[in-house]
């Protein structure tokens, strides 16, 4: 399963997040409301190791994550690459109840 790395071109990434924002906000609306708060998550290390069941599986929560999206907001100084993970976590919540 080895292969090149995909290699993401940012300007495009943060053209398609424009785009998405505006479907979810033209058609649910600002802010959304996230029904569910908790969700299962499974460690970075074993996220990707498909040919093996995760062994761990952790509780996430939205509003956990949100929250460090807010300090981020409160203190850009302090953004750091999991940044990207905790975004993820909120987005995947708002794209998955809003389909």
């Amino acid at each position: 399963m080895d292969s090149e790395p995909l290699r993401i071109p940012l300007d495009q990434l943060r053209h398609v997040f424009e785009l998405a924002l505006q479907h979810i906000e033209a058609s649910a609306g600002s802010p959304v409301a996230l029904e569910h708060d908790y969700f299962w998550s499974v460690q970075g290390d074993e996220l990707y190791d498909v040919l093996n069941e995760p062994r761990t599986i952790t509780i996430g929560q939205l509003s956990e994550s949100w929250q460090h999206l807010e300090d981020l907001l409160a203190d850009p100084d302090r953004a750091v690459g999991y940044h990207l993970v905790w975004l993820a976590d909120v987005l995947r919540a708002i794209g998955q109840g809003t389909a």
